[in-house]
């Protein structure tokens, strides 16, 4: 009999009921039962956001003379945060609920450069290597005006190192576009997942795109091993990344001042949720803490994933973190929502967020579709099927097995002024051609 970590599957199950219809690929919805467990020796420090916050502020100069388009906001790569009350009308008449407090959309989906969450992260990291390079061996100092970075000299001493990283798309996308800007060379490892728009958009940026009939663990590896041989290429690992995840964690503090700049309060009277899609989980992760140390008690946060690919929802509900796969479980890793086609969990995230994540849910790549049009029906706001994930964590909640989670934590009488935050990870650099797609009756998903 298969076994994991020597239980068999039934042992598994019986230690928690809800793995059943997680192997079913049903929908379902997780409350952490360690939640809100204080962590004694905390993973990531709050001082090692602020030092990436401040690396990113270096760095405005540079931005702003390398993507002209961020001269608005300073050469900060920010999304706006917008109310989105006909959605939130209409997803209660759809599901005969009542949500209960506003509705926001967080646009990471149109963040600057490569539109999408990885902005965050991915950038973040090539800068910092970037910074390291040109202080070792260009004469770079800290004080210094960075928008100097963008000149031919810089490009030049940049070429002479390379940047690699496994994706399933948007982490490619963010990393090739900014590495081949500053001068480096590129390899994107690319999974069977990935959409070959994203494939030729960085190709046609010069990046060196390889591709791998597997699932995204594998693109990793085979990147991680190739670039391994190299000494002066820097790889970019999204399972173990804390670069990445710092990047991430500055988020928090921005969304902060949006809700302030909004009049919206969050305080123990008046709880603030958000909802993330999660693959591997840097991104959902560095948001998450970054959130923890901004709004500590006061914010609750789930993740996302598809049915066919809740990585994260079994390392955590196994506690085995990155030691369990979804293959493990009999579950396939075939998902619409590229983003989120992860068989394997973060190690470095899982174990971060044992005692931090409220919860998670899976929903089916067909809600992802429908959620999709309405979103953009009555919002106008055209996201990717992933970047929707988000947007049944409301409904959620106000089901029988959220209102468990906000009795429990005495959330029930709060909630007419709570707020709730779907996070949009990607959708502005979709085609035309393919979100038309994405929006079309007749499209029909890989398990239908």
């Amino acid at each position: 009999m298969h076994k994991i970590a020597g239980l068999s599957i039934n042992a598994w199950k019986a230690k928690d009921p809800v793995l059943n219809n997680v192997m079913k690929m049903n929908e379902v919805f997780w409350t952490n039962p360690h939640y809100g467990n204080k962590q004694e020796n905390p993973i990531v420090k709050a001082e090692q956001v602020k030092s990436a916050e401040e690396r990113l502020n270096r760095f405005a100069n540079y931005i702003i003379k390398a993507f002209p388009e961020t001269e608005p906001m300073k050469g900060i790569i920010e999304s706006p945060l917008v109310e989105i009350p006909f959605m939130q009308k209409n997803l209660e008449k759809s599901y005969g609920t009542k949500i209960a407090g506003k509705l926001l959309l967080k646009c990471d989906s149109h963040l600057p450069i490569s539109g999408s969450i990885k902005a965050r992260g991915g950038i973040y990291e090539v800068l910092k290597r970037a910074e390291e390079i040109a202080m070792k061996h260009g004469g770079l100092k800290r004080t210094d005006n960075y928008g100097v970075l963008a000149s031919d000299e810089y490009k030049e001493l940049f070429s002479k190192y390379s940047i690699a990283v496994g994706s399933t798309g948007n982490l490619g996308m963010s990393i090739g576009i900014i590495s081949a800007k500053l001068g480096f060379k590129v390899t994107v490892h690319m999974s069977a997942d990935a959409k070959q728009w994203k494939k030729d958009k960085l190709t046609s940026l010069g990046v060196i795109v390889k591709e791998y009939d597997d699932d995204y663990s594998k693109a990793v590896e085979e990147g991680r091993k190739e670039a391994s041989l190299d000494p002066d290429c820097h790889f970019i690992d999204d399972e173990n990344s804390m670069d990445l995840l710092l990047g991430y964690a500055t988020a928090a503090t921005r969304l902060k001042k949006q809700l302030k700049d909004m009049s919206i309060t969050v305080d123990e009277d008046h709880p603030l949720f958000v909802y993330l899609p999660c693959g591997v989980g840097g991104g959902p992760g560095g948001i998450t803490y970054g959130l923890k140390l901004a709004f500590e008690d006061d914010v609750h946060c789930f993740f996302a994933e598809p049915t066919h690919s809740p990585c994260m929802m079994l390392g955590l509900m196994t506690g085995l973190h990155d030691k369990v796969s979804v293959q493990d479980f009999g579950i396939d890793n075939k998902t619409e929502a590229d983003g989120l086609a992860v068989g394997r969990p973060s190690a470095l995230v899982s174990s971060m967020m044992t005692t931090m994540l409220s919860g998670s849910y899976t929903i089916e790549d067909r809600r992802l579709f429908e959620l999709l049009k309405e979103m953009a029906e009555t919002e106008g706001h055209y996201l990717e099927p992933s970047a929707l994930a988000g947007a049944f964590g409301p409904i959620l909640l106000s089901a029988p097995e959220g209102r468990e989670y906000l009795m429990d934590q005495k959330l029930l009488d709060k909630m007419n002024q709570s707020t709730h935050v779907i996070w949009a990870t990607g959708g502005s650099m979709v085609p035309k051609d393919m979100m038309e797609l994405y929006l079309s009756k007749s499209y029909k998903n890989p398990q239908e």
